[in-house]
């Protein structure tokens, strides 16, 4: 049996009770339909998953009563930072939510010179609103008790500017391969991919500038939707959480 499983950015302790915002407080009452006494699970990012049970129904504002903490999560032994141009909204969506299915701990939207999609501020703003419920969905469903930081998009030059050196960058044009890398320094890894139609040269040249290495994934090329979630994967089963 599924329990459900809800994000809230309200302080959690064992014993008392909370009002949850309108959007759970809406999902719980009008979505699963969850009455008096139903039981659930809430978590707000510090780490742990807080057992609960519905105490007022209130459309808008579900009261609950909190029970018990459950244990923390640990640290993941390889902290992944994707930094990615910003792609049409399906494939986006996509890249990230499983981007967070498979641990990653920062995400970055870029625009870069190949990227089709141009935000005004408002737009934007109502996009990056948008890729935060992605991010926290994607956390509920997958049992994740941190969210990932999910850094305002901006522009690849802007971004290279102020960013470490060092890092991988995703290109079918790279001569090693993931398995031919040494394995990375300090427990973090900064994996940088282009949209549709990739980095241009002058971009990959800027990368290069910035320490990042060209990495292949194999003979074919991936769709930006794709390539993100098979180095991830990669990356997890050589260094990261993939090998517990």
């Amino acid at each position: 049996m599924r329990h459900t499983r809800l994000f809230t950015t309200r302080p959690l302790i064992a014993g008392q009770s909370v009002t949850l915002e309108a959007a759970p407080s809406r999902h719980l009452t009008q979505v699963l339909r969850l009455g008096a006494g139903a039981a659930l699970w809430l978590f707000n990012g510090d780490g742990r998953d807080f057992a609960a049970r519905v105490v007022i129904p209130a459309r808008g504002a579900v009261e609950v009563q909190v029970e018990s903490a459950g244990e923390l999560e640990a640290p993941p032994p390889l902290s992944i930072t994707l930094a990615i141009g910003v792609s049409r909204a399906e494939r986006m969506d996509f890249a990230l939510q499983k981007a967070v299915e498979l641990g990653v701990a920062r995400l970055i939207p870029l625009f870069t010179e190949r990227g089709v999609v141009r935000l005004s501020d408002q737009r934007l703003e109502k996009r990056m609103q948008h890729w935060r419920g992605i991010v926290i969905a994607a956390c509920e469903q997958s049992g994740r008790r941190r969210l990932p930081g999910l850094a305002p998009a901006q522009w690849l030059g802007d971004w290279l500017d102020d960013a470490p050196a060092g890092g991988l960058l995703l290109d079918p044009r790279g001569s090693r391969s993931l398995a031919q890398l040494t394995p990375p320094g300090g427990g973090e890894l900064l994996l940088l991919v282009g949209p549709e139609g990739g980095l241009s040269p002058v971009e990959r040249q800027a990368a290069a500038s910035r320490d990042f290495v060209a990495v292949r994934l194999g003979p074919r090329v991936m769709r930006t939707e794709t390539a993100p979630l098979a180095a991830i994967a990669a990356i997890q089963t050589l260094w990261g959480d993939f090998r517990d």
